[in-house]
């Protein structure tokens, strides 16, 4: 039995698939944010978040330490082809973001959650995602910093889904 787009589209009402013999299909999830200075955001504190790491703020003067949360499966910063090279830790990155953006209302980063379905293996949910950093980076040449999260302890066990934060400013050999 062939599947056209609609079918692959269609979400499950009560359980079930929509049509006798149709695969069931995952629920989908995006959530699309800005990270701006406006708002008193920080994109290192934002990316130490996303990542559980400890990163150290140098425009503000403050240190992020998020080493005590859980959940964080996998990290990676994907560089579009005119980092020509560039390849800066996730501190020197987001560092860089907010040296770069001075202005009061600056925004220093977009971000994409993304659930990942929870039939596809780690790999696959791995690949999918770092897929779709590749292409962000590549047809908007920005530095994307991937992070996929594991289920919560005490929430949905199909609950994985991935961080895609990236910079708002073109990355241009070795910098912006």
């Amino acid at each position: 039995m062939a599947f056209n787009w609609a079918s692959i589209c269609c979400l499950r009402l009560c359980g079930r698939s929509p049509r006798v013999g149709w695969p069931p299909v995952a629920i989908y999830h995006l959530t699309a944010k800005i990270i701006k200075r406006g708002t008193g955001a920080s994109a290192v504190a934002a990316a130490a978040y996303r990542h559980a790491v400890r990163m150290a703020d140098d425009r503000q003067g403050l240190l992020h330490d998020y080493r005590r949360r859980r959940g964080v499966i996998h990290s990676e910063i994907v560089m579009p082809a005119s980092a020509a090279g560039w390849t800066p830790t996730r501190e020197e990155l987001w560092n860089a973001v907010e040296a770069k953006n001075k202005r009061a209302d600056a925004q220093l980063a977009r971000e994409l959650e993304i659930s990942l379905p929870v039939e596809l293996s780690a790999d696959e949910r791995r690949g999918a995602a770092l897929a779709m950093a590749l292409y962000i980076a590549n047809r908007y040449s920005v530095a994307v910093d991937v992070a996929l999260h594991a289920p919560g302890v005490n929430g949905d066990n199909r609950n994985y889904h991935a961080h895609l934060m990236f910079t708002t400013n073109r990355v241009d050999g070795a910098g912006f």
